[in-house]
């Protein structure tokens, strides 16, 4: 999800449990045999202390993407369970609600035309730019390598983000990256593969596997209103930093992504006085979509 910490091993020698029994992790709470996980940004794996088996930890059974309101409502459940004080948060919000995926070389567009705009100057470049294509369902890589950097500033585009465009095209029109690639990519292979496009960072493509690909178990370690969120929830004197963010929020695994989301809610409430609106706001001026 980008800065993972060191592999934790099985359990196989006197040293190894008493270097656990005075560094515990703190328990998922999943409905599985005993077993240790390791923590990362963005996927969850686990560690059979069978010494029989493969050596390569397999990957914990989720939902690659939470998109039906049965999904939605195991997450919430699995967070209700882990976690006392988000399980308060959580009936005091509605619940997230899903929304249509576009295609995810459309999503990657917006993100990088949204980047860094306030939410009404992006959505008129943006709207210029798909009228420039033809219509959503033209914005496709070849159409996009097509036009030069020329047009792409007459809808508003800096020419940074002209060649960020024509990057993210031409990764899609050499099969580096496919749309069919980008929905059945494991969360770390994704990452490794978005991050190298220019102009799109870690925090980019955590908004992205959110928003987009509604992957469940993402957590935006840089996200300064998730940290704030974080912060409050937890009464904490300090921002968390990132290390800090994996280790309180490990009891939200493996739907890491929904407790995000109601970071997003919480400091929503808190700077809006209980306005009604969407937490997804505070994300959208770079994303597209929702859960």
């Amino acid at each position: 999800m980008n800065h993972p910490p060191p592999q934790t091993t099985g359990i196989t020698t006197r040293t190894t449990v008493k270097k656990l029994r005075e560094n515990p992790t703190p328990s998922s709470k999943i409905p599985f045999q005993s077993r240790k996980i390791r923590k990362l940004t963005t996927t969850a794996t686990v560690v059979d202390n069978d010494p029989t088996k493969s050596p390569h930890p397999p990957l914990i059974k989720i939902p690659k993407s939470l998109s039906t309101k049965p999904e939605i409502d195991a997450a919430l459940n699995h967070l209700r369970s882990a976690d006392p004080l988000l399980a308060a948060l959580i009936s005091t919000h509605a619940p997230p609600k899903l929304s249509p995926n576009n295609s995810p070389f459309l999503s990657l567009t917006k993100s990088i035309i949204f980047q860094q705009l306030a939410t009404k100057a992006a959505n008129s470049i943006y709207t210029r730019f798909v009228s420039l294509c033809g219509t959503h369902s033209d914005v496709v890589p070849n159409r996009v390598l097509s036009l030069t950097p020329q047009k792409l500033r007459e809808t508003g585009v800096s020419a940074r983000k002209a060649s960020y465009l024509h990057d993210l095209s031409d990764k899609f029109s050499t099969g580096f990256l496919s749309d069919t690639l980008i929905l059945t990519a494991d969360d770390e292979t994704l990452f490794r593969m978005l991050t190298s496009v220019k102009g799109i960072g870690p925090w980019s493509v955590h908004m992205f596997m959110i928003f987009s690909l509604h992957r469940p178990d993402v957590l935006p370690v840089g996200d300064l209103g998730v940290r704030k969120g974080v912060q409050c929830l937890y009464g904490l004197k300090d921002l968390p930093k990132p290390m800090q963010m994996e280790q309180i929020c490990e009891k939200w695994r493996p739907y890491r992504s929904v407790g995000s989301w109601y970071m997003w809610r919480l400091m929503e409430a808190k700077t809006t006085k209980g306005n009604n609106g969407n937490a997804q706001g505070v994300v959208e001026d770079d994303q597209s979509g929702g859960f």
